[in-house]
């Protein structure tokens, strides 16, 4: 791309996450190519991001109402969300600065807000919202309708849109007919960079994670979509053999199912007779540890006598909630397989990930030196080509090259009247629901 253009990510919540790694890669990639890069988001919490977030390599702005909560009496936590990213749009289409382009990622509600920016808007979609709620019940029904009828119009306001993969292509084309085109496929990155890196050894936090043991790793954020109690299940059918279950992934305290779900997981592996451990994230604080299942201990923040010693002798299962990137590297170079458990998933990164490291294949197939170090390469020569971040930076720019060739789409008096009554028939859908 010939010129340096000025982009800002709207993201709802850069915690930790696939979606989180997506757009943080993303706005890398594009500043390390000389465009300025700003993200925008209602929430960031310096304890539980990325570090490219945290440590200045990225500019973020937290733009939140103060007068939205995320719920109201436990419930309507969607119209809370919708109404939260309106203003946030809100901050970014009233900034000084004038960007050519603006990345939207998840949410596609405050798109028709984004218009007054006058920047031609890329909505990223990881997955259709519509195919993910629960409608059990005919109120729940009528709840949802306008939202899912919210969704679509607003994700149809955008000049642009991404999906991940060719699968959610095609489950976008089903779940939007309205929507006269299909998205482009937009394949998520990995740097590659940071898995060459070994683990730091002198790490303290990697006391916790020493064992003899055979490792056997699950990543996942704690979601009950994600389904990791099939692993603790099929874990627990292995019981004669000498391995630990290493359950990690994303864990926020401000996300109820997060807290709901781990408790759910040690509470399945002990009633199958397993025996549990939970790790507190680094830098916990006594309200984060008060929401762990009991028991739970701090990750070391300096090494400690016996520290040398196996760390999981007496422990089946270990969850990890919002482990480090050293962490993660570091289960990544002991285990003996990675299982992935997630139904119909869009795109995985974690199998992405465990084809990074050849040496995985050696170990788990038993392979000749020629045969696993062939498969190996194979493996990671693909990623590099399909998956690496300059192939995806490549991708990423000329996609929005070829947006800002096309006039933007739509007015934005439009979509604001469009978003309004939406919203509004959204409340008062849920007001009859609650009278019925």
């Amino acid at each position: 791309m010939a010129r340096r253009l000025s982009i800002a990510f709207v993201h709802p919540n850069l915690g930790i996450g696939g979606a989180e790694r997506l757009v943080v890669d993303s706005a890398l990639c594009l500043q390390q190519r000389g465009h300025r890069v700003v993200l925008y988001t209602m929430h960031h919490d310096p304890a539980h991001c990325f570090e490219e977030t945290r440590d200045g390599t990225l500019e973020v702005r937290v733009c939140r109402s103060w007068l939205v909560p995320r719920s109201i009496g436990g419930r309507l936590h969607i119209l809370c969300t919708i109404l939260q990213s309106l203003a946030l749009a809100r901050s970014v289409a009233t900034a000084r600065e004038q960007f050519d382009v603006l990345f939207v990622d998840q949410l596609s509600a405050p798109i028709p807000l984004l218009k007054h920016a006058h920047a031609h808007i890329l909505f990223y979609c990881h997955f259709p919202d519509y195919l993910l709620a629960r409608r059990d019940g005919p109120l729940r029904r009528l709840y949802r309708a306008p939202f899912d009828l919210l969704e679509e119009l607003t994700t149809a306001e955008a000049d642009e849109i991404a999906v991940n993969s060719r699968f959610t292509q095609e489950t976008f084309r089903h779940a939007f007919p309205r929507i006269g085109r299909a998205p482009r496929v937009l394949m998520p990155a990995l740097n590659l960079h940071a898995y060459d890196r070994p683990p730091d050894a002198d790490d303290p936090a990697l006391a916790v994670l020493r064992t003899g043991k055979r490792v056997v790793v699950s990543i996942n954020r704690f979601e009950r979509k994600k389904d990791v109690g099939m692993a603790i299940d099929a874990f627990a059918a292995l019981r004669d053999c000498r391995a630990c279950l290493v359950v990690a992934g994303g864990w926020d305290t401000q996300v109820a199912e997060n807290i709901e779900y781990l408790s759910e997981l040690e509470a399945r592996a002990r009633s199958l007779g397993l025996r549990t451990r939970t790790v507190a994230p680094r830098g916990a604080t006594p309200a984060a540890l008060a929401l762990l299942p009991a028991g739970a201990v701090r990750t070391p923040s300096f090494p400690a006598a016996g520290d040398d010693g196996d760390q999981l002798e007496s422990t089946d299962v270990l969850f990890l909630p919002s482990f480090t990137e050293n962490q993660r590297a570091f289960l990544f170079s002991v285990a003996r397989c990675t299982v992935y458990t997630p139904t119909n998933e869009h795109l995985g990164i974690v199998p992405l990930e465990s084809m990074t490291l050849p040496g995985a294949i050696r170990r788990v197939l038993d392979a000749s030196g020629a045969q696993w170090a062939a498969m190996g390469a194979a493996g990671r020569e693909r990623v590099q080509r399909d998956f690496s971040l300059d192939a995806y930076a490549d991708r990423l720019e000329r996609l929005i090259h070829e947006m800002l060739q096309r006039p933007m789409s739509s007015s934005p008096v439009f979509g604001i009247l469009m978003t309004l009554l939406i919203v509004f028939a959204a409340a008062a859908a849920f007001a009859l629901a609650s009278w019925l």
